[in-house]
């Protein structure tokens, strides 16, 4: 079930499942997009199946701008706003939540997590931009070391944000566990998942067992 969301700044849409697993997964979308991302809820209405309790929201610099990419300057408010997010799902009854994003949303969401582990129990980040396309020596890995919560990355083999094998590289500087679901036909927009989400969800499960036997 699906419903309009909008609380505490926090704008979107809620995917409330049918038997709930008492998890929770708050999702965000990346610089060039918002909450109705085909990408973002074709993998909340995955998560939803699984039993989880699904957030996908826009963040700050989406709600003041329904165009164009975000300012660095208001990167630290779009990381607040995630976290924001992820508090919202904890009086909905969700015991765990796991945060999410796709590209510039990974990137702010795994650099939340960074600064506020708490926040979340783990992460889901699709097509985390490692560095600007032909410039793989402007990497974005600086807050890695820091980084304490579990972390599935899912990435296209294609993508010129950072290639699989870079990307395998970077995760060795984060001290906490991590595993890497490459998509061989895909690229930075990640579209073969549109039409499989239940490999990321899938996957998922197995990265982050559910607790006695729910479903994720």
């Amino acid at each position: 079930m699906h419903e309009t969301f909008d609380r505490n700044g926090i704008r979107g849409v809620l995917h409330r499942p049918a038997e709930p697993s008492g998890d929770g997964l708050v999702l965000t979308h990346g610089a060039g997009s918002d909450h109705r991302s085909p990408l973002l809820a074709a993998v909340a209405e995955a998560f939803e199946d699984a039993g989880c309790l699904v957030l996908r929201f826009d963040l700050p610099f989406r709600r003041e701008r329904p165009k164009g990419p975000p300012h660095p300057a208001g990167a630290a408010r779009d990381r607040a706003g995630v976290a924001e997010a992820a508090s919202l799902l904890r009086p909905l009854g969700c015991a765990r939540v796991v945060a999410g994003g796709h590209s510039y949303g990974g990137r702010q969401t795994a650099m939340a997590a960074a600064e506020t582990p708490a926040f979340a129990e783990s992460l889901l980040l699709l097509s985390y931009p490692l560095h600007p396309p032909g410039k793989p020596e402007q990497l974005r890995t600086a807050f890695f070391p820091q980084l304490r919560t579990p972390a599935l990355f899912v990435h296209g083999a294609a993508d010129p944000f950072g290639t699989l094998a870079e990307l395998r590289a970077s995760l060795s500087l984060i001290p906490v566990r991590t595993e890497l679901l490459s998509i061989l036909s895909a690229g930075h927009d990640l579209k073969a998942i549109v039409r499989q989400p239940d490999t990321v969800a899938d996957a998922f499960r197995r990265f982050f067992p559910p607790r006695h036997g729910v479903a994720l």
